[in-house]
């Protein structure tokens, strides 16, 4: 069944259990992000984007995997939205939507050796969360 942008980003909320709307996008969050200049979206606007149901970019953005879940903008939030488990909700939702592993052990170094830049600590939790 497929549901329309505004149903998932109600099931985004639902599953990240973050009350998206009492975010006043200060952008601490993404003033702390260690990975933010590697991802297109940065945690105000994943967070924002989901309050405004407009979630469709943010499920296929291959960046998304470039959080490294290290809870920096959960800790700078002063509003406590907890703007990681905003992305890692549409992690799970971007896997279960292409119905695979993205990472396979082998590519992994392959990986590392093809973009320098990437923090390690990305690709073992993008790892992590995309093995099935």
């Amino acid at each position: 069944m497929h549901q329309t942008e505004k149903e998932t980003a109600e099931l985004i909320k639902q599953i990240s259990g973050s009350d998206v709307k009492k975010c006043m996008k200060c952008g601490k969050c993404s003033a702390t992000c260690p990975a933010y200049g590697e991802m297109k979206f940065h945690p105000h606007q994943f967070v924002t984007m989901v309050a405004h149901g407009k979630v469709d970019e943010l499920l296929r953005d291959e960046t998304v995997t470039r959080c490294l879940s290290c809870f920096a903008c959960v800790e700078r939030c002063p509003r406590g939205v907890e703007p990681e488990n905003v992305v890692a909700a549409i992690r799970v939702l971007a896997e279960r939507e292409q119905g695979g592993s993205n990472f396979v052990p082998d590519e992994v170094p392959a990986l590392i050796a093809a973009d320098k830049e990437i923090p390690q600590q990305a690709l073992v939790s993008a790892f992590r969360r995309y093995r099935k």
